[in-house]
């Protein structure tokens, strides 16, 4: 939908009466202006970058990961989240650190990766007033850049109960 297109933070998307083809497509149009596309897509003078996969820049991962969530009871299935595909626009101001209207925590603290098995550095950008959080992972090889891990909304009862025992873990400093 070209007008979603026009919509900015903090408004939301309007995904409502879309079928999936059309969603899709006006998610990935938001996606591509804001990420892909933006050269400048950077966090306090660090460029972000998505994920690799198999060592290649997996684009399309990570439109999925950022619009949709693992469903309950399943580790690898992931379904459509309307709250963090309503949303998608926002990573960008976040990152920019523009937002004005809301109490925004900037930090950083090492946490356990399950997947990795390692203990890992995420720098997270915690919207508490919006209840929305951008999670960012300092690139370990480039220490002037990150990883765009994921961005969500904290609709669930435990959400703002773990970033609350994150920010009382955080560093010093914000990596």
């Amino acid at each position: 939908m070209p007008f979603n297109k026009l919509k900015r933070y903090p408004e939301l998307l309007d995904l409502n009466g879309l079928d999936e083809k059309a969603r899709k497509a006006s998610l990935k149009g938001i996606f591509d202006r804001d990420i892909t596309d933006n050269e400048n897509f950077c966090f306090r003078g660090k460029r972000i970058y998505p994920i690799r996969t198999d060592g290649e820049l997996d684009l399309n991962r990570e439109l999925s990961h950022l619009t949709t969530e693992i469903v309950e009871g399943s580790e690898n299935h992931r379904a459509y989240d309307r709250y963090r595909s309503e949303r998608l626009h926002w990573i960008r101001p976040h990152v920019e650190e523009k937002i004005t209207d809301s109490d925004i925590v900037v930090f950083s603290v090492n946490e356990r990766d399950q997947k990795k098995r390692e203990n890992v550095v995420r720098t997270y950008i915690w919207n508490k007033t919006r209840k929305y959080v951008v999670v960012l992972e300092p690139q370990v090889r480039n220490g002037n850049a990150y990883y765009l891990l994921t961005a969500f909304y904290l609709n669930k009862d435990f959400g703002e109960k773990q970033m609350k025992k994150r920010l009382k873990r955080k560093l010093d400093v914000v990596l």
